[in-house]
């Protein structure tokens, strides 16, 4: 579970950091960016959420409040999204290495809650709207 968890911070931290802008000029400079940090955390079950990621937290601010969606709808996306990601850390020369580092460990048997399925399920929109993915 810590490992699903780690992978998420791992992923967003990586990508975040790899953004490079070129100028009109043509040098290279990197962007200076905040990175926004959202941890959820359950010590009794053993899970946390860290994500890392340059605009998450803002984009967070404008999705449906906790209570719009239900848990189980959320479990059945993140299960369908999951699967694809993992599939495409797989195939990093088909699907690129800087977006798909690592695999996120989600067992559809285990009930992480309501809040870890809504940071994984809006960190899902997140990641497709931003780097134009699309997980079916």
């Amino acid at each position: 579970m810590k490992n699903l968890l780690y992978s998420i911070l791992m992923i967003a931290a990586i990508v975040g950091c790899s953004s490079v802008q070129t100028s009109t000029n043509g040098k290279k400079k990197s962007l200076a960016v905040q990175n926004d940090t959202v941890r959820i955390a359950n010590d009794s079950l053993q899970y946390e959420v860290i994500v890392i990621e340059p605009g998450f937290y803002g984009f967070l601010a404008t999705q449906p409040q906790q209570g719009y969606y239900t848990q189980s709808s959320m479990e059945i996306s993140n299960n369908f999204k999951v699967a694809e990601y993992n599939l495409r850390t797989r195939s990093p020369m088909q699907y690129g290495i800087n977006l798909y580092v690592w695999p996120i460990e989600y067992d559809r048997n285990i009930d992480y809650g309501y809040e870890v399925n809504y940071m994984l399920y809006n960190y899902f929109l997140f990641f497709e709207q931003k780097y134009n993915q699309r997980l079916k």
